[in-house]
């Protein structure tokens, strides 16, 4: 059944909460800690210790890339308050990165070092053997892969933007969408994150007492450079060499790049997989507007699939906001929200109060009514309300068929592309052609770590629907609302000149003023049509079907708003440019143009399945 939640509803128990009365603890501070892993690597722990408190106590782990003098009790209020209620934090660098041990590569010890660092916590005479876990984004991918090691001290966790921790198939790291390089988020993170050269002590000198001393603090460890760095290549070829000609240091972008999407490279690495079974429960965040919700959907689902308690099962749960990347993980309700240039209004939601409840919850023992709520909390965007479900799909969504069709000329805007629900009787097609010279620029969408102001987000399409390689395709102007919430597909059917071409679709809700803010996105490398294991050329000729996954959103188009579907060949640079050759595309730097067709008829009825919620 599906609920509808108001914030009065969500928060009722929030005034009763803050009421109580607890203890106010001190922060006592132990810097760089260096703990022995089962191979030897000493990965850096920093302490941050309830003073006063004499009974044992929980711990709140996070392991992190970025470094842990960045983050921490020290810089981060609400981790403050966390241990001034008695609960211990502790902050690792990761292998490899900062003040840790060992080389760094991206999914790559992540079982054995969170395994071993729980361990280590409950060894400690201050451990009540409780340990829960914190953090968004490579933060909370750290979480899933240590619920999937199933440590029997792992007791709660908050993943949030975590779906590049789960290996969802031809989607590792988000790093492909369709066979398609995510090209800009990619290099982005490899180029302000991805560092395997990190400087620490020689090996005579002892880690512990030189991180621990006020000369360590004299010198820089990483990169200086910018993220942003990148893109100043981004353009050139081959796409291999981009950070190299950047002039970034050694990283493992060169492995992302050119391997197989679905291939053993990505499989062979340390993220959680769909036949992982869990023990922890978990309260996972993401947003429609980053790179991995309809993952992160999946991965609520497999959780509950796989678990092994009952406990795990049935305390699986999912807040999906509105945002870009890990913006609401500081949000207390107050706030307005924002994605892009997209208004949503007010939050209306206290993500640090969920926090500290989910915490209280499972770590002290606090029956609170945090796992009263729906199993699904979702931003309805357009009607700016949280909703809520226990299912998902949810219940009673109807996957309507929204037909493509046009008079043979639906370039850009200006040309008649249509959408409705009407099956096309005449066949028709409209053509364009694709030059990898002249990419459609990626306005916004679901991604983060580019680096660029428009890399995220909504914003007006206006302005890419007016070139001759768009096919725009607009319904007419709806007369009453309809909501659209869950798993999006297009269905095409194509034909081109090329061996290999790319086909892109756009979800996009016209406002009344004529503002074409972007919903959803999807792409697919057409050698990928039938699988990622082998390879599907074209013919020059022949009509094939192409089945876009558009991954999920929830969008209310309003009455007097528009359902518009843009068709292309590109979004550059979120994407890389497929150069037409059937070559490995990575380390070419030579391209063709493609002449692509989209075609509309009762025999190939091209269209987009929305999930309508009544």
């Amino acid at each position: 059944m599906k609920i509808i939640i108001s914030a009065l509803a969500i928060f009722c128990s929030i005034l009763a909460f803050a009421q109580q009365s607890d203890t106010t603890y001190g922060v006592d501070i132990e810097k760089s800690v260096q703990v022995e892993m089962r191979d030897g690597t000493h990965l850096s722990v920093d302490l941050y210790r309830p003073s006063g408190k004499t009974d044992k106590q929980s711990t709140i782990l996070v392991r992190t890339p970025y470094s842990k003098n960045f983050s921490g009790a020290v810089n981060d209020p609400y981790q403050r308050s966390l241990v001034r209620k008695g609960y211990t934090l502790a902050i690792a660098d990761m292998r490899g990165r900062f003040e840790s041990e060992g080389l760094y590569k991206p999914a790559v010890n992540e079982r054995n070092d969170s395994y071993d660092l729980v361990s280590w916590i409950t060894e400690q005479s201050w451990s009540d053997n409780k340990v829960a876990t914190m953090g968004c984004s490579y933060l909370g991918d750290a979480q899933v892969i240590l619920a999937a090691t199933r440590h029997p001290s792992h007791v709660a966790a908050i993943p949030m933007a975590s779906a590049t921790g789960y290996l969802a198939e031809g989607r590792p790291w988000q790093a492909y969408d369709g066979g398609v390089f995510e090209l800009a988020q990619t290099a982005g993170w490899f180029s302000g994150s991805g560092s395997e050269v990190v400087y620490g002590p020689p090996a005579w000198i002892d880690r512990q007492e030189w991180f621990q001393s006020e000369a360590s603090k004299g010198f820089v460890q990483t990169q200086t450079r910018n993220q942003i760095d990148y893109y100043d290549y981004v353009s050139s070829l081959p796409i291999v060499d981009i950070l190299k000609k950047s002039g970034a240091p050694p990283t493992d972008y060169v492995n992302f790049v050119s391997n197989n999407p679905n291939g053993e490279y990505f499989r062979n690495l340390d993220w959680a997989k769909p036949d992982d079974r869990f023990n922890t429960p978990m309260l996972m965040v993401d947003s429609w507007y980053d790179y991995g919700v309809a993952e992160s959907l999946e991965l609520w689902q497999l959780a509950q699939d796989n678990a092994v308690s009952d406990t795990a099962r049935d305390n699986q749960f999912l807040v999906i906001a509105p945002t870009t990347h890990c913006a609401y993980t500081r949000m207390d309700g107050s706030e307005l929200w924002s994605a892009g240039d997209r208004d949503m209004g007010s939050v209306g939601f206290d993500f640090l109060d969920m926090q500290t409840r989910w915490y209280d919850r499972w770590l002290s023992g606090e029956e609170n009514g945090i796992t009263d709520m729906p199993k699904i909390q979702y931003f309805l965007m357009g009607e700016n309300e949280w909703k809520g479900t226990d299912v998902w799909p949810v219940a009673n969504t109807e996957f309507r068929k929204f037909y493509l069709s046009s008079d043979g000329n639906a370039n850009s805007r200006f040309g008649d592309g249509r959408i409705s629900l009407t099956a096309p009787n005449v066949a028709r097609s409209d053509h364009y052609v694709y030059d990898p010279a002249t990419p459609v620029p990626s306005i916004g969408g679901q991604a983060c770590c580019t680096g660029l102001e428009s890399g995220a987000g909504a914003f007006d399409q206006s302005a890419t629907e007016m070139r001759q390689d768009v096919l725009v395709y607009t319904s007419d102007t709806l007369k009453e609302g309809i909501e659209v919430t869950g798993s999006l597909e297009v269905v095409l059917y194509v034909s081109s000149d090329a061996k290999d071409t790319d086909f892109m679709a756009k979800l996009v809700d016209v406002y009344p003023d004529g503002t074409a803010f972007n919903v959803q996105e999807g792409a697919l490398r057409m050698r990928y049509r039938e699988g990622f294991e082998n390879k599907v050329w074209m013919e020059t000729g022949e009509v094939y079907e192409a089945r876009l996954n558009l991954h999920a959103t929830s969008n209310y188009f309003g009455p007097g708003h528009k359902i518009r579907l843009e068709v292309s060949s590109s979004s550059f640079p979120r994407f890389d440019r497929n150069l037409n050759t059937g070559g490995n595309n990575y380390d070419e730097s030579e391209w063709v143009l493609a002449k692509n067709a989209l075609h509309h008829s009762a025999d190939h009825p091209s269209h987009v399945i929305l999930p309508v919620v009544p």
